[in-house]
């Protein structure tokens, strides 16, 4: 059985053209962010790149490649990299055409905000259940 990121070499070999090459290329990037970002295959054909959530996905098109960034509304862009699905309140995207170069390095730094991020929603999230339990009245052996 293939694991997500053999489909993903597929996906790339699949387009031996300009398409390929820059999704290889920001999948590079990607991963380089943090050795403990994990690959997926998604949704029947979607390159995934998770750390504590999904932090980008990856669709190949007839005339671009778009790396979609699930939280990318939430996230710092200095380097105006996002050039999709601006009028959302939560998703963006870098939407990449033939011919068009990216700072490698801004891309990265998108990354790390994803990732930061999803750690601060994920810790916000354990707060919440922790305070909640606080909260709860505790049953008594009476109450039982």
């Amino acid at each position: 059985m293939a694991t997500p990121s053999d489909e993903i070499d597929a996906l790339i070999q699949k387009h031996p053209d300009w398409r390929g090459e820059a999704l290889a290329r920001m999948r590079a990037v990607i991963v380089g962010v943090d050795p403990a970002i994990v690959e997926e295959w998604k949704w029947m054909g979607s390159p995934v790149w998770e750390l504590d959530g999904i932090l980008v996905v990856g669709d190949i098109f007839k005339a671009k490649v778009k790396l979609g960034f699930l939280y990318g509304a939430s996230l710092d862009d200095p380097h105006g990299l996002f050039n999709g699905e601006l009028g959302g309140n939560q998703r963006r995207s870098v939407e990449l055409f033939e011919g068009d170069t990216v700072d490698e390095n801004a891309f990265a730094q998108l990354v790390r905000e994803a990732i930061a991020f999803n750690t601060r929603k994920r810790a916000d999230a354990a707060a919440k259940k922790a305070a909640s339990r606080k909260a709860a009245p505790k049953k008594e052996a009476s109450d039982v």
